[in-house]
């Protein structure tokens, strides 16, 4: 028998390997294919109605709250004391056709956003069960996912977009009308609101049409380019390839890349308004009408050549570039076009002088799975922080220095004015993984499951890029100040009862007040810096809807700690649903 085994092994070896090769590939083809057919019954079925539920939400909070937009923003510019009277009747000019921009680009925007997340969610999710371990998880997954999992993402969109609306804009006019003693206003003379507005027209009707056209024209190239890169790392078995299970996703980028290309230019087309619109502010900076109109031309020839440069085509552009700028803006906040990888090299991600133009798809050889799983995700980040805040929240719950109280009052009104819950909390949990950082030595951010964060494995993210550099600088500060034990604790009463001293002096947790004043005002100063990030952050998306969530599950611990759930419900009435968090 023996003898049979080694003689079948000798004669028939490289012909079972490969049927064994061949029966592989069949199954691979066989898998997608089914993949496919089902993820497209699944969004047949599923993607009108998150669809549907997308776009009447996200509309109808448009529509219902562009009035108080209208009312909000006009008060705000009237009451402001951060802009003179130039800019303010500049502001007044331009608000209608900002008001008109927001309906048109939102209500089309949110339709398109409703398409192209109802009926690709379900696909996407029919591929993804291949990463499933066994073969039944990945026959149920394929089946389950994407299906009422894609209609409570439509929901939690629409929810989060209202957020954004209702207390994020609106906590953005809070900020531009309240004064500020230590910047002068900004100001604008009343000649040159004119020409502002003729830069601005001028802008328009330049930018959009030449923008269209080179992005028409360079939309086969991106297709080609892009189906040649993936086909080459489908041939090579590199980046999304590298791992067999993933093969199938690829697979499907592959036929998804032409619905990539049509959004790009669809981005280019809108972003060339905003492109063409931001000649007005050149206008304003520079003091000149001619350095305007140079813009409006340079943009087009930046645009030209930033494409060329990720295609991979020719070198620099042919139409003109004439300098707009005769000196550097120091304090600029504009960003000029550039690839999506937001930090290169470890360095921190410095200001352009340049205006915004879009952000379009690398053609960059791409990262195998494993590599992209190395890098730390934004959601790992946001429900770490969440987790963060849940735990430190607990931990003053138990000190009594958070009451039940507190919570249910924040959850009840929406501005309660308890600026410990809503403030405090978040930015005391960020201070304490800080704190944690400094201590274990991490060049980055320790988070609180073990995680360390730096420039390395940092997503990139834009929304994070305003958020990790001023946090490591924050960092640094403190470790300047080689702070004592009692500063520490000084610190983070500050933080967490963002300025409220009567309740800070009312919390002992072994802090003493410094008694050189230069070293209390810094103290002081990194409290305020603090709380400002968390402010700014509070105004991010998702963010209000993941801290109710927090909040929820504190007043849930409170009551249970207190052992009167029974009574509490019963004499008051907390009801508050406490439902799962979806990412």
């Amino acid at each position: 028998m023996g003898t049979v085994k080694a003689w079948v092994a000798d004669n028939y070896t490289g012909t079972m390997g490969s049927m064994h090769n061949s029966m592989q590939v069949a199954y691979v083809v066989f898998s997608f294919f089914a993949a496919f057919l089902l993820g497209g019954i699944k969004a047949m079925v599923v993607g009108p109605v998150a669809a549907a539920l997308m776009i009447l939400g996200n509309v109808g909070v448009i529509l219902v709250l562009f009035p108080a937009h209208v009312w909000w923003t006009i008060y705000s510019v009237i009451k402001t004391d951060r802009i003179n009277a130039g800019l303010k009747l500049a502001l007044a000019i331009a608000l209608p056709v900002l008001f008109g921009l927001w309906l048109g680009l939102g209500i089309f925007g949110s339709a398109l956003v409703a398409v192209g997340y109802g009926f690709s969610t379900p696909w996407i999710s029919t591929f993804e069960a291949f990463r499933q371990e066994s073969e039944s998880d990945k026959f149920i997954h394929g089946i389950v996912d994407g299906t009422w999992g894609t209609i409570k993402g439509s929901c939690t969109v629409v929810r989060d977009f209202a957020d954004m609306c209702f207390h994020s804009y609106p906590a953005y006019l809070e900020e531009f009308r309240q004064c500020s003693d230590d910047r002068q206003p900004h100001s604008i003379r009343l000649l040159d609101v004119p020409s502002c507005i003729l830069v601005g027209v001028l802008g328009l009707a330049v930018d959009i049409p030449l923008y269209t056209v080179i992005a028409l024209i360079k939309s086969p190239y991106m297709l080609f380019k892009g189906w040649q890169r993936l086909l080459h790392d489908l041939i090579s078995r590199e980046g999304p390839f590298l791992e067999t299970l993933c093969v199938p996703i690829a697979g499907l980028a592959i036929l998804f890349w032409p619905l990539v290309v049509v959004g790009s230019v669809l981005l280019a087309v809108v972003s060339s308004i905003f492109v063409g619109l931001y000649g007005a502010v050149i206008v304003y900076q520079e003091k000149s009408f001619r350095r305007g109109v140079s813009y409006v031309v340079t943009m087009v020839a930046e645009f030209d050549e930033y494409t060329n440069d990720w295609l991979y085509l020719r070198e620099g552009t042919i139409l003109p570039k004439p300098s707009y700028r005769k000196r550097k803006a120091s304090d600029s906040t504009e960003f000029s076009v550039r690839p999506n990888a937001s930090v290169r090299g470890g360095e921190y991600p410095s200001t352009s002088s340049e205006a915004p133009a879009m952000l379009v798809p690398t053609l960059v050889p791409a990262r195998s799975v494993r590599e992209a799983i190395q890098e730390v995700k934004m959601v790992q980040i946001w429900a770490n922080m969440m987790k963060s805040c849940e735990m430190r929240g607990r931990d003053l719950l138990n000190l009594n220095v958070v009451t039940t109280v507190d919570l249910t009052e924040w959850l009840r009104t929406s501005d309660s004015g308890n600026e410990t819950i809503n403030l405090g909390i978040t930015s005391y949990a960020l201070l304490c993984t800080v704190l944690q950082s400094i201590k274990a030595g991490s060049a980055g951010l320790l988070l609180d499951n073990g995680v360390e964060v730096d420039q390395q494995n940092r997503p990139q993210d834009l929304l994070l890029d305003w958020f990790f550099h001023p946090v490591l600088v924050l960092k640094d500060q403190i470790q300047a100040l080689k702070m004592t034990e009692q500063d520490m604790r000084f610190l983070e009463k500050l933080t967490l009862f963002v300025g409220n001293s009567a309740r800070a002096h009312a919390w002992d947790n072994g802090a003493e007040t410094p008694q050189d004043p230069v070293r209390t005002a810094q103290i002081q100063a990194i409290s305020r810096r603090m709380v400002g990030l968390v402010r700014s952050m509070s105004k991010f998306p998702t963010y209000r809807r993941r801290y109710r969530h927090v909040v929820k599950l504190l007043l849930a611990y409170s009551l249970e700690r207190e052992g009167s759930v029974g009574s509490s419900m019963s004499g008051q009435s907390v009801a508050f649903e406490i439902t799962h968090l979806e990412v």
